[in-house]
C-alpha cells in the first residue's frame, strides 16, 4: 500500500511561491565571503623594533588580484621552541578572518618576552610567521630580524592583525 501526502506537497510549494515572490530587499542575501589567501599569494615580513627586539612587527601582504582572507590572529612560533604566541586580547570566539584587498597589507606586532633579564627566558634561532594556521609561513632568522645571535622567548603574545603598523602598536602598548 502506498501513502500519498496530500498536506505537505501545498505546504512545500506555498512555502516556494512566497520566496520567489518576495521583494529583492527582503529575500536572504547571498553571503559573499573572499576565499582563504593562497600561500604563493602572500608575502610575509618581520623585523624587530629598533631599540627593543624584544618586540618584533610583522606584515602579510596580498599579492593577488581578488580579495581574500587570512587568519584573525598570525601564527607565530620561534625556532624549535613548542607552541606558539598567544593573542591578545584574547578573542572571546574561536577562529575568525581578517580580509585583505589586493594589495593590502595587514600589520601585527609580537612581544618575545616581557622582561629580557628573566632567567626563565628561552633562546630561539628563529622566528616563523604564517598567516594562517594551515599555511608554513615565513621563518627569519635572529640577524635578519635585529635581534642579536638569538630571539630571547618567554611568554610570547601577538596582537590580531591591524589595518595599520601603530594600530599593532597601540594594540601591544608599544611606545
Amino acid at each position: 500500500m502506498r501513502i500519498r501526502s496530500t498536506i505537505a506537497a501545498p505546504v512545500v510549494c506555498a512555502a516556494a511561491a512566497l520566496l520567489l515572490a518576495a521583494p529583492q530587499s527582503q529575500a536572504v542575501p547571498a553571503r559573499a565571503t573572499p576565499p582563504r589567501c593562497a600561500e604563493k599569494a602572500l608575502t610575509i615580513r618581520a623585523k624587530a623594533v629598533p631599540g627593543d627586539p624584544s618586540v618584533v612587527r610583522v606584515g602579510v601582504t596580498n599579492r593577488g588580484s581578488r580579495a581574500c582572507v587570512v587568519d584573525r590572529v598570525p601564527t607565530v612560533t620561534f625556532g624549535g621552541l613548542d607552541g606558539a604566541a598567544l593573542p591578545v586580547p584574547l578573542p572571546r570566539t574561536r577562529g575568525g578572518t581578517y580580509p585583505l584587498r589586493p594589495g593590502g597589507t595587514a600589520h601585527a606586532a609580537v612581544r618575545t618576552i616581557a622582561d629580557p633579564a628573566d632567567p626563565q627566558a628561552r633562546r630561539a634561532d628563529s622566528v616563523t610567521v604564517a598567516a594562517s594556521s594551515s599555511q608554513w609561513g615565513a621563518t627569519f632568522t635572529a640577524a635578519r630580524l635585529g635581534t642579536g645571535s638569538r630571539v630571547r622567548v618567554w611568554e610570547p603574545v601577538t596582537t590580531w592583525w591591524q589595518p595599520t603598523a601603530a594600530a599593532a602598536d597601540r594594540a601591544l602598548q608599544v611606545s
